[in-house]
């Protein structure tokens, strides 16, 4: 079993089993784990991210309609499917994050979009795994309130790695 088996087999049970994992009661019940893309090494990236000369600050909406505040951090370049996408990293209290909408959002992947929390390694790299891309709790349970998609991260290129939609 690979390290990345392992830990959706871990997510799986805590979605099924512990009480704060975002399903409902009725939801457990019937849960038989999460939907997953198959592991694609090519969409774990070592990257090095253009940092933004000037750090703005960026207002999120969330799902019911709050706001959280980020900063635009940086932006890197990748292929997926042969075609080339930019995405944009943006800090926040927690650390970096990386919410995108793809071309499948809507029809393999939740249409909001998932989420990711690059990594920054100690050669001035970071590390995207989009095989660790995740759907906020939002996707599972409106009780939520998950941070949307910026538009400058909603790209039109498919990235068929990590949590597919979720269907209860």
């Amino acid at each position: 079993m690979s390290e990345l088996d392992t830990f959706r087999a871990e997510k799986d049970k805590f979605f099924g089993s512990h009480s704060q994992s975002p399903l409902t009661q009725e939801q457990k019940k019937d849960f038989q784990g999460l939907n997953y893309f198959p592991e694609d090494e090519a969409l774990r990236l070592e990257t090095r991210i253009e940092e933004f000369p000037v750090k703005d600050e960026i207002v999120i909406q969330t799902t019911t309609g709050g706001a959280q505040q980020y900063e635009r951090f940086g932006k890197f370049s990748f292929e997926a499917e042969g075609q080339t996408a930019e995405l944009t990293i943006y800090r926040g209290e927690h650390g970096f994050f990386l919410p995108f909408a793809d071309a499948l959002a809507g029809k393999e992947t939740y249409p909001a979009g998932r989420y990711l929390e690059p990594q920054a390694l100690p050669n001035g790299l970071f590390l995207v795994d989009f095989n660790l891309a995740y759907n906020p709790y939002c996707a599972y349970n409106e009780m939520w309130s998950c941070p949307i998609t910026p538009a400058e991260n909603r790209i039109a290129v498919a990235i068929r790695a990590g949590e597919k939609v979720f269907h209860p």
